[in-house]
Parts: structure tokens; C-alpha cells; sequence
């Protein structure tokens, strides 16, 4: 038999459905977790959890039946869980791993396999890179259910979303929240964190929070192309202050002021350092990857806190937040971690912190991006991501990491920084950065400007340059 070797990326091993992302490798995926957890421990304990995407349940409970057989005692949640879910329960439940079968935020016709550490947040890239270079590549699968497994002692069920639910209870005032003069929509883009919203905000406006394993055609990815429903929910209903949502395993957040304006995530990394320092008094290191705003540079150089910078992927962040006094660690994707919870991205937690940010100041979103505004400039991102050919993916970022490109357009630059992609500071005190999707077959163009019709203007320059 000809196996392909499975790599895991910049968050897990992530395959098409059918294709790569099949019963068999799975199981191959897990039988090398379980050799790779015999040589760390003596009694292994791994935590499994599954997404709301399709073929979630046959593929957490493949791997739940590898495990066992190679003599690793199982955890399994009960009914779908988000990734944030997984990680605390890790840290609660004293599991040495966690499995999290999920594509996050990638296309319906792709699932995933993410890894999480006994920390409480995503395995380290060491850990990573030892158990993929122990995927075997054949594996027995006995075929034996979850059931059986119970009966031989090997597995037990666990209720994780009551876990994190009461979790979340004890670190915000909800009677506070139901109170809050600013009503809030969420839209759960048909993933993982539909019910965790509707049981500790009852009064919110819920949006795609029902059961869809295809998500009815559309990537979950909290981008505002794709919100666009929540977008005009919240623009259309006086009442609601804040649109709320999260991608298919609710660790990312996308966000909406008041009247119906996206707040990408270099924003809502601003609005958290801002709220945690100044309004909280908390202090600590602030880690963005390579791909986030150097406004978070000059919030933080004036309240006096650390910035350090991370290759893409938030295992790089989480693995400083283990070892480092962490305030804020973010990406520009979305996902973001803040002191005083687990070191993992939780869309949920975030948007719940923001929410609560509005409460007590008694302040709009937009009021308080004002605040942050007033240190930082005004500023404007976007995102560009091309479905390219991996052989044309891959020809622009040789080119770029060569040199090959002295400007775009009209646009010139005056530095530039390859710590992940290639990053070009332009003359207009904007940026530009090229990166390939470790995932998928595309390439990513990042622009930030002086203002929303600049920054489109440099994004078509870019790729007028490039294509």
C-alpha cells in the first residue's frame, strides 16, 4: 500500500473529506499519538472532541478506538464541542492531550485534526513535529465502538460544555451582561459555540445557530464578506450595539459596532490590550504574529508594555503565554488569548470581554475604538485571498523572498521583514505582506492604509504586480 506522509500545518493536519481526510488516516494519525504519548507517560489519558462538521462523530470516535487499542485511556466529550472547549478541559480534566477533529475555519469539504496540550492550549511546535514524524504508515483499526470501549474501562464520556459553561460563570457577571444597555447578535456561522451563546445569553439575537455540517456552502470564517447577514442585523435593529461571531470551532471572533461596521481582529487586539491595561490595571508581554498591525507597537510603547512577534500559527504564541506573563496574544485571523484564561484562541471569551468592556464603560464600540484611535491613528486593513495553482502560489513567494518585486504599483517601500511571509513597510507608513496558505491552495495578500479606498488601491497594485 502507498501511503502519502500527513503534515500537520500552521494549525493541525487538515485534508479534504474523502480524499486525504479519511477513516484510515485518522486512525494512522492517532496510532502515532499513542506511540508517541507511551514514551512520555505512563498511563496516557488523550481528550477527543469533534466540531460541528461533517463526519465529526465516525472520525473523533476512530480515533477514540485507535487509541484504546494502543492502550490510551480516552476522554470523550459529549456531542459537539468548540476547540476552546477541548483545551480547558485538558487542563481541567488532567488529560496529557487533546484531539480536536476539526478544519476550523477552512471550506465544508475539508475536516481536520488539531492537537492540545496539557496546558490548556495548543500543543507545542516540538510536540507537533514528534508525533507526526511517528505516523506509521499502516495502522489496525479494530472497528469497535465507543460502547465497547466503556465496558473494557478504556473510555469514559465527558460533559464539556457544561464544564466551560460554568467555567465562563465564574469569571463574568452575566446577571450584569442580561442588564446591559447594548443588546448583542451572534452569528455561530453554524459552528461549535451556537449553544454555549443561547444558554448564557439568552436575550442575545441568534444567527446560524442550528445544526448544518456543510454550513450551508460557505467556509466559517468570521471575515465580513461572509457576515454579511449579521452585518445588516445589527445595522437594521436599534437596539443591538454589538454583532458577535465565531468560525466552526469558535476559537476566531469577528466583530460588528453598532452600526453595522466590521472590527477586524488588529482592532480588537487594540480594544483588549486597552481594557485590560487602562481600565483594568493588568499588565504583561502583548504577542502578535507577523501578520498584525504595528499600531499594536505604538499602543504599547505608550502604556509601557512588551511586544514580541511570532511566525504565523498561534502555537508560537500559546507556547510564550505557557512560560511568559502574556497579556494579550493575538493573530490577525481572529484568534486571540488573554491573561486571566487559558492560553488559546476563544472567540467566545473575547466577544464576551468586549461585551462586558461596553457594559461597564457604558461606551459603544465605536466610542471606544476612538480611545485607541486618539494613541494610534486611524487606520484601515484588508485581506486578499487568491485561489491560486500551488505551482503559482509558490513561484510569488520565491520571487518575493528573492527580491524580485522594487515596488507595487505606485506604491513604494522602504523595509522589509521575513519572519513569516514576506512583509514590505511602504512609504506611506502602510504595509504590505505576501503569504502562502500552509492549508489550502491560495495566497494571501495583506494591506493596511491611511483609509478604506487606500488600502483597496494597494491591494489592486499588489495584485497587478503579482499575477
Amino acid at each position: 500500500m502507498v501511503t502519502e506522509k500527513i503534515k500537520f500545518g500552521t494549525d493541525g493536519w487538515r485534508a479534504i473529506i474523502a480524499k486525504d481526510f479519511t477513516v484510515y488516516n485518522v486512525g494512522r494519525v492517532s496510532k502515532g499519538l499513542a506511540d508517541w504519548l507511551h514514551k512520555k507517560e505512563e498511563n496516557p489519558v488523550v481528550l477527543i472532541g469533534h466540531d460541528c462538521r461533517f463526519g465529526g462523530k465516525l472520525f473523533a470516535e476512530t480515533a477514540a478506538d485507535v487509541l484504546c487499542a494502543n492502550g490510551v485511556k480516552v476522554l470523550l466529550a459529549d456531542g459537539f464541542v468548540s476547540t476552546p472547549m477541548i483545551s480547558l478541559g485538558v487542563l481541567k480534566l488532567g488529560a496529557h492531550q487533546g484531539v480536536v477533529i476539526t478544519a476550523s475555519h477552512n471550506p465544508p469539504t475539508y475536516n481536520g485534526y488539531k492537537l492540545k496540550g496539557p496546558h490548556g492550549g495548543p500543543s507545542s511546535p516540538t510536540v507537533i513535529a514528534e508525533v507526526e514524524s511517528m505516523i506509521p504508515d499502516e495502522v489496525a483499526i479494530q472497528g469497535k465502538s465507543p460502547e465497547y470501549w466503556k465496558e473494557k474501562g478504556m473510555l469514559e464520556y465527558v460533559a464539556l460544555e457544561d464544564l466551560y459553561i460554568d467555567y465562563l460563570k465564574g469569571l463574568f457577571d452575566f446577571d450584569a451582561l442580561s442588564r446591559s444597555p447594548f443588546k448583542l447578535a451572534y452569528d455561530a456561522m453554524y459552528g461549535a459555540g451556537q449553544n454555549v451563546v443561547r444558554r448564557l445569553l439568552p436575550g442575545a439575537v441568534l444567527l446560524h445557530c442550528d445544526d448544518n455540517p456543510g454550513f450551508h456552502g460557505q467556509a466559517p470564517e468570521p471575515l465580513d464578506k461572509n457576515l454579511q447577514e449579521l452585518a445588516k442585523t445589527v445595522a437594521t435593529t436599534p437596539e443591538i450595539k454589538i454583532g458577535l461571531a465565531t468560525d466552526g470551532d469558535a476559537d476566531r471572533i469577528g466583530l460588528y459596532d453598532g452600526e453595522g461596521n466590521f472590527v477586524d481582529a488588529h482592532n480588537i487586539i487594540l480594544l483588549l490590550i486597552h481594557y485590560l491595561h487602562k481600565y483594568k490595571g493588568m499588565n504583561g508581554k502583548v504577542v502578535i504574529a507577523f501578520s498584525v498591525t504595528d499600531r499594536v507597537k505604538k499602543l504599547c510603547a505608550h502604556y509601557g508594555l512588551e511586544v514580541e512577534v511570532t511566525q504565523i500559527g498561534f502555537k508560537y504564541i500559546s507556547e510564550i503565554m505557557v512560560h511568559d506573563d502574556v497579556l494579550v496574544g493575538g493573530e490577525e485571523s481572529g484568534g486571540i488569548a488573554v491573561k486571566g484564561h487559558i492560553p488559546e484562541r476563544d472567540g467566545i471569551y473575547d466577544g464576551l470581554a468586549l461585551y462586558e468592556f461596553m457594559t461597564v464603560s457604558g461606551k459603544t464600540l465605536k466610542e471606544l475604538c476612538e480611545e485607541v484611535y486618539e494613541i494610534t491613528g486611524r487606520f484601515v486593513y484588508d485581506r486578499n485571498d487568491l485561489h491560486i495553482d500551488n505551482d503559482k502560489k509558490n513561484a510569488i513567494i520565491k520571487k518575493a523572498a528573492d527580491g524580485g518585486y522594487t515596488r507595487f504599483g505606485k506604491y513604494g517601500f522602504n523595509r522589509v521583514e521575513t519572519i513569516d511571509g514576506v512583509k514590505y513597510h511602504l512609504d506611506n507608513g502602510g504595509w504590505i505582506m505576501l503569504r502562502a496558505s500552509g492549508t489550502e491552495p491560495l495566497l494571501r495578500i495583506y494591506a493596511e492604509g491611511n483609509s478604506k479606498e487606500e488600502t483597496q488601491d494597494i491591494l489592486n497594485d499588489v495584485k497587478a504586480t503579482i499575477l
